[in-house]
């Protein structure tokens, strides 16, 4: 883990706002997806135990481990997120005065871009999974905090949305374009699937306090 990870709240949140290259809108992404996590977490962790919960005791305690789960790796991708940009930047400051220079930058800039890709990619895919969670642990845990199910889903959305942009922007910059293509069509699949059933996860937790 880097640094950046390690830093308190405010901490990181004035790096982010500063000038500096990384943390950026993927490494956001991915800490907002662990947070929605997070509170998908912490209503298993207030389910598990309570006699009126009983019969969901195991199922609620495997959501919590899958939870654990992605937490971890969504913080894992903050860090990634940033170590991945940092070849990208310094791609760009090569020099292209000959053609064997412009040859060397465009194959270092197409690799960095790959790189730069699938972070955001594996952020959207585990903001998926927690999508997923979120709509078992509405549907089986505690009804005292109900509500942090549908803020839960709701940073999920949002990270995914958010780490979906860092993929087109990075695809818009290739070269090869039928990658590009390929990988542009599996961000739009997770979008097409996931942004709905986030919306309609938070729908349904909104109405249950509609009088």
């Amino acid at each position: 883990m880097t640094a950046s990870t390690q830093l308190s709240c405010e901490e990181f949140i004035e790096v982010l706002a500063s000038a500096a290259p990384a943390p950026g809108g993927g490494g956001a992404s991915a800490l907002v997806g662990a947070i929605g996590v997070a509170l998908g977490n912490m209503v298993g962790s207030l389910t598990v135990g309570k006699p009126k919960y009983a019969s969901v005791h195991d199922d609620i305690v495997m959501l919590k481990a899958r939870a654990d789960a992605l937490q971890h790796d969504l913080i894992r991708l903050v860090a990634r997120d940033a170590e991945v940009f940092e070849p990208l930047a310094a791609a760009y400051g090569l020099p292209k005065e000959t053609e064997a220079q412009r040859a060397h930058k465009a194959e270092v800039m197409e690799a960095s871009l790959r790189e730069c890709v699938a972070v955001p990619l594996q952020i959207m895919e585990r903001c998926c999974e927690a999508i997923d969670l979120h709509e078992a642990f509405a549907a089986k845990g505690t009804a005292i905090a109900l509500s942090d199910v549908g803020c839960g889903v709701a940073c999920c959305k949002a990270a995914l949305q958010a780490a979906s942009l860092n993929v087109f922007i990075n695809t818009k910059s290739m070269t090869d374009s039928a990658f590009a293509e390929q990988t542009n069509e599996q961000a739009n699949a997770l979008l097409a699937r996931f942004v709905p059933k986030a919306d309609a996860i938070f729908a349904d937790v909104a109405k249950r306090f509609v009088t």
